[in-house]
C-alpha cells in the first residue's frame, strides 16, 4: 500500500527568486509566479501547506498585454454603498498602479482563504528595476 507524502516544517526550505517582467505577457508571467509561490514546482508540494518560495517581480510597468485588453479589461471594486461601484480599465491601472495589476493577476490564481493570503504576502512587486530585498540574495529566474 502506497502512503501519501505530507511535508513537515523541517522539510520546507524557502528561497527567494527575482523575476523581470519586462516584455513578458501578464497572464503567463502571473501563472509562473503563482506556481512558484504555491510550491507546485517542488516534489514536496502539499496542498494544505505553504511549501512555496518568495518572489520579487521588477519592471511591472513594462509588462505586456495582448489584444484589446488594455481598453476592455475592467477592474471593479464596490464600497458597499449605493452608487459605490468603481470601475478602472487596465490601461489606466497600468499607468497609475502597475504593481497592483501584477499583484491582482497573481493573487487571483492562488487559493482563497487564509492559505492564499499567507502565500500572497511572499510576493513583492515593483514598478521599476529597483527592489528592497537585496539582502535575501534572490536567484534570478527566467520566466
Amino acid at each position: 500500500m502506497n502512503k501519501t507524502y505530507v511535508a513537515k516544517k523541517e522539510d520546507i526550505k524557502h528561497q527567494w527568486y527575482l523575476v523581470d517582467a519586462k516584455d513578458k505577457t501578464l497572464g503567463r508571467l502571473a501563472a509562473k509566479v503563482a506556481t512558484i509561490l504555491r510550491g507546485k514546482h517542488k516534489p514536496i508540494f502539499t496542498p494544505h501547506l505553504d511549501t512555496g518560495d518568495s518572489v520579487i517581480v521588477i519592471n511591472a510597468a513594462k509588462v505586456r498585454v495582448t489584444g484589446r485588453k488594455p481598453k476592455q479589461k475592467v477592474y471593479r471594486r464596490f464600497s458597499g454603498y449605493p452608487g459605490g461601484l468603481r470601475e478602472v480599465t487596465l490601461e489606466t491601472m497600468l499607468a497609475k498602479k502597475p504593481a497592483t495589476v501584477v499583484k491582482l493577476a497573481v493573487g487571483r490564481m492562488l487559493p482563497g482563504g487564509r492559505l492564499g493570503t499567507r502565500i500572497l504576502k511572499k510576493l513583492k512587486v515593483y514598478a521599476d528595476d529597483k527592489h528592497l530585498q537585496k539582502a535575501q540574495n534572490p536567484v534570478t529566474l527566467e520566466v
